[in-house]
């Protein structure tokens, strides 16, 4: 009978545990990639996570080497794990920091830097 007991009670542990570690937004994949180069002009920025996005309420800001930064607009639309932009950008190295909130109500930040050189 404490067999049970010990072993329902560690399967309760397992099981909250995966469901907190599902409960972040974690970046799988971006493009460009972190510390990536990509030609000047105009510069697709998506990111993709492990879970669905609000995208309502995440933000992209992007911040020059000067320190300048300008907030990003997020498209509408697409996969719901996806969270797209783009701009014209002339060379230099830049950052986007991102702060997406996943459906579950968990904010999740990062940043990822990349460099536009002249082809």
């Amino acid at each position: 009978m404490q067999t049970r007991r010990t072993f329902a009670a560690s399967a309760c542990l397992v099981a909250l545990a995966v469901k907190s570690a599902q409960a972040h937004a974690i970046l799988q994949e971006s493009d460009p990639v972190q510390d990536g180069v990509v030609p000047k002009g105009f510069v697709g920025i998506t990111l993709r996570f492990n879970s669905r996005i609000d995208r309502s309420r995440s933000r992209l800001l992007l911040i020059a080497a000067d320190r300048q930064s300008l907030p990003m607009a997020i498209a509408n639309g697409g996969p719901p794990d996806i969270v797209h932009t783009g701009l014209d950008l002339a060379p230099g190295k830049y950052t986007v920091r991102w702060s997406v909130l996943a459906t579950d109500g968990h904010l999740t930040r990062g940043d990822l830097r990349f460099e536009v050189k002249d082809p």
